[in-house]
């Protein structure tokens, strides 16, 4: 079994060949290309305007899309939206949506063959544990605009006080601060209390200040 891998040259595909079945091969590129021997493809672009017409017509190759903001309306059936953030990808755990049942046990038994389970989930901005991570990161940054803590006592306060593996700012950098800033605005379009922060915009869009 073939798997395509869309994504870009120095994206790192964190599933360790031991975890793969020995008949399987991944196959990259950095955009959409023909390949109508894969038994799946997993795209980390979310740039399903590229996508050839096979990619939608072909209902026995589902279709992985790392795509966290928006949702999946429009979407083949055979096209699986899930949670491919960094930090998220290497997880054994995928959360992921998808309307037709049979091809969401293709798409388990899939997934477990590259050492990844499926978490079903609703179609909804940031699935379910991005939204609540983009929450946090939120709050950590409201909490540094009114200076009550800095990043890095923030952050070691919620690794030692929750047992967080990285504190909130970590985590947006890890993820992107880009990326955060953009989900808490597509989850402000239906509740204002997701309305980010406007330091966090600032640093989305012009990058970190070196004083904080």
């Amino acid at each position: 079994m073939q798997v395509l891998l869309i994504a870009p040259a120095q994206t790192l595909f964190p599933i360790p060949e031991e975890a793969i079945l020995r008949r399987e091969n991944i196959l990259r590129s950095e955009l959409p290309a023909a390949c109508p021997e894969a038994a799946c493809i997993i795209d980390l672009t979310g740039n399903t305007a590229a996508y050839p017409p096979a990619y939608k017509e072909n209902r026995n190759c589902p279709v992985f899309i790392a795509e966290v903001t928006g949702t999946r309306d429009g979407w083949p059936d055979h096209f699986i939206r899930f949670n491919g953030w960094p930090g998220f990808l290497d997880r054994p755990l995928w959360e992921a949506c998808c309307p037709d049942e049979a091809i969401r046990k293709k798409a388990e038994e899939l997934a477990a063959c590259f050492g990844r389970k499926l978490e079903w989930v609703p179609d909804i901005p940031g699935f379910l544990t991005a939204r609540v991570l983009a929450c946090i990161i939120n709050e950590a940054y409201f909490a540094l605009e009114e200076k009550v803590s800095g990043k890095k006592e923030t952050d070691t306060a919620m690794q030692l006080g929750t047992n967080y593996p990285m504190g909130p700012f970590a985590w947006c950098e890890k993820i992107g601060r880009a990326r955060v800033f953009k989900l808490l605005q597509a989850m402000a379009v239906t509740e204002k209390r997701y309305t980010p922060c406007t330091l966090l915009e600032k640093e989305a869009i012009h990058g970190p200040d070196s004083e904080y």
